[in-house]
């Protein structure tokens, strides 16, 4: 494997790991279960399965509940998927789900949680449980509210591409599907041309009716080309919606936000770095005019994109030929570091485009 091939298999590791410790509630499975549980804190477990609908119901809550908790150190809230996770949750008796159990510090023999599924009703018990004091925090949201006041001045913006859920405050669907679609709202956050939003059609009835809207929660897609809206009849899950938005909005990004590979790359000029990687010294300036000359005919998105492959292509050439695996190694440095989400998008399209010339 080439130094390069190696350097982005390593880089997108860390960045699954990274998106890994994101998360709030804590994954465990079988090879964690035992490290994470039983030793220096305490821990609310809840058993769940992907398909249970009351599980759907409380992941809202629980995730509140992960959020709220996430710098208590006495603490940690996790969870365990019993479709994946069998032979954990045989061993604690879990025969229902959601199960959600207490283990005390330094113990594995748990306590079963009979209180209400609310946020606010397991963080009272988690923190009597474990002598804590946390307060449930306020997890703003990144779906647009839809009402008749902002409703076409969102929707009908020949700028933007908007994905609408039509809702019912009552619907149990509906709030089996929040969660996820909340989700996709922060995965998107960062993409100022994409909006994920949503409207409560028991209250705004009129809109609801102009659109066709008959069930709940029922979803529209309106993109800049279309404002009389399309279906969307895709899945629910999050990658579902993901790559529903990747592919139709022409964005790269995966569920937890972040750029995929792909961010940035523009393949007919990807061929013109390889005609350019490959030229001798004196006939790269001519091969970089052609570069220069197909970045100008770029438009939105991909013209930004082309001003970095120019870039690049300049610093290449006024380095050398090692330019391109040395940015990529500093550049991963810095990603591997907590920085802001604009700086991460900036640094991994820049990693990205870098490939081609390494």
């Amino acid at each position: 494997m080439e130094k390069n091939q190696i350097l982005l298999a390593l880089g997108t590791l860390t960045l699954l790991f990274v998106s890994a410790l994101a998360d709030d509630v804590v994954v465990l499975t079988e090879d964690n279960f035992d490290k994470e549980v039983g030793q220096d804190r305490g821990v609310l477990v809840e058993f769940y399965a992907p398909w249970c609908g009351h599980c759907k119901k409380l992941a809202p809550e629980y995730e509140k509940l992960g959020a709220s908790f996430k710098k208590a150190k006495s603490v940690l809230i996790g969870k365990v998927d019993c479709d994946e996770q069998k032979s954990v949750c045989s061993k604690y008796g879990v025969s229902g789900y959601p199960t959600i159990q207490w283990f005390p510090k330094g113990s594995l023999e748990p306590k079963k949680y009979e209180g209400p599924r609310t946020a606010e009703s397991l963080a009272e018990f988690v923190n009597n449980e474990g002598g804590t004091n946390v307060k449930i925090a306020a997890v703003p949201s990144n779906v647009v509210v839809l009402t008749t006041d902002n409703f076409d001045a969102v929707v009908l913006d020949e700028s933007k591409d908007v994905l609408v859920e039509f809702y019912a405050p009552w619907c149990g669907h509906c709030k089996s599907l929040a969660p996820t679609y909340e989700k996709v709202a922060t995965a998107f956050k960062m993409e100022e041309d994409v909006v994920i939003a949503n409207l409560d059609a028991d209250k705004y009835k009129d809109l609801a009716e102009k659109y066709g809207v008959s069930g709940y929660p029922t979803l529209k897609f309106f993109p800049r080309s279309n404002k009389a809206g399309e279906d969307y009849e895709g899945g629910r899950d999050l990658d579902d919606f993901v790559s529903f938005i990747n592919g139709k909005c022409g964005t790269s990004r995966d569920g937890k936000g972040q750029f995929t590979s792909n961010a940035g790359i523009v393949a007919h000029l990807d061929a013109l770095i390889k005609e350019f990687v490959a030229a001798s010294s004196d006939n790269k300036k001519a091969v970089f005019a052609k570069i220069e000359e197909e970045v100008g005919k770029l438009q939105g998105s991909t013209a930004r994109y082309g001003k970095i492959y120019l870039k690049v292509a300049k610093s290449y050439m006024d380095k050398g030929s090692e330019y391109a695996n040395n940015e990529i190694d500093r550049l991963q440095r810095i990603l591997e570091k907590s920085i802001s989400p604009a700086k991460a998008d900036e640094f991994t399209l820049k990693k990205n485009i870098l490939s081609a010339f390494a």
